[in-house]
């Protein structure tokens, strides 16, 4: 008996982890869905697609471990086992993206997206149309940038007709007509600061996988021991 409740304990704590890491998904895909959706306006791709990737992860996982909690607390064999080959399926998919990232990690391929999405920004800065208008201010004012590459390419914009000066969003202290000064904006442009954003983004989402990649193997194996003890227990009970 002790050593069915041992297991047990091992399982919910393993499972308990697991649900935080689902948790921890969701809570960073709904916190930055607005921002990856106006860093997507600006860079011309749709990033929002990031933030909603992970919520749909972090909803499967959070519904994997409630379902593994249940079989535990109800003593259920075949929900734990349920759970197990889910948790399995899980970790084959996770290894199959990992390696089609390793695949497709050349820097022919990296160089190519950046140089895409920079020339995709130019272009966004260059139109400045009146639906995009709010979300390029939003990211200026958020990063503490301006334009593109620089404060320079607001100059050369055909949708900024003031070329001596830069959008109020730009400067460091905002204020009514603040851009007519080019001194007091910002100097570094947009795509390097966004670019830090979602690397420390990554490093999160990083972290967050390997904790659970490292969870998911421990709870299969004491998921295991605990459906075999369930069964045992219960053909003792049946003897």
């Amino acid at each position: 008996m002790c050593s069915v409740f041992g297991i047990k304990c091992c399982f919910i704590f393993f499972n308990t982890l697991f649900l935080l890491s689902g948790v921890a998904l969701i809570t960073i895909g709904v916190l930055q869905y607005s921002t990856y959706s106006d860093i997507g306006t600006f860079t011309g791709s749709n990033l929002s697609k990031i933030a909603i990737v992970l919520i749909a992860v972090g909803v499967i996982i959070a519904f994997v471990s409630l379902l593994g909690h249940i079989g535990a607390f109800f003593n259920s064999s075949s929900m734990v086992a349920c759970f197990i080959c889910i948790l399995i399926v899980i970790i084959l998919l996770e290894v199959l993206t990992g390696a089609a990232f390793y695949i497709f990690r050349s820097r022919a391929a990296l160089l190519q997206m950046a140089n895409g999405v920079n020339a995709k920004a130019q272009e966004v800065i260059n139109d400045y149309s009146p639906e995009r208008r709010h979300a390029i201010d939003k990211i200026q004012e958020k990063f503490k940038c301006c334009g593109a590459d620089s404060y320079a390419d607001w100059s050369q914009s055909a949708g900024w007709e003031k070329h001596d000066a830069v959008p109020d969003s730009c400067c460091v202290v905002k204020s009514e007509g603040c851009g007519q000064d080019k001194e007091k904006a910002h100097k570094k442009g947009c795509l390097w600061a966004i670019s830090v954003f979602l690397l420390k983004n990554l490093v999160w989402v990083g972290a967050v996988c390997i904790a659970l990649g490292v969870t998911e193997v421990f709870g299969v194996l004491v998921g295991v021991c605990l459906c075999l003890d369930i069964k045992r227990k219960n053909y003792e009970n049946i003897s």
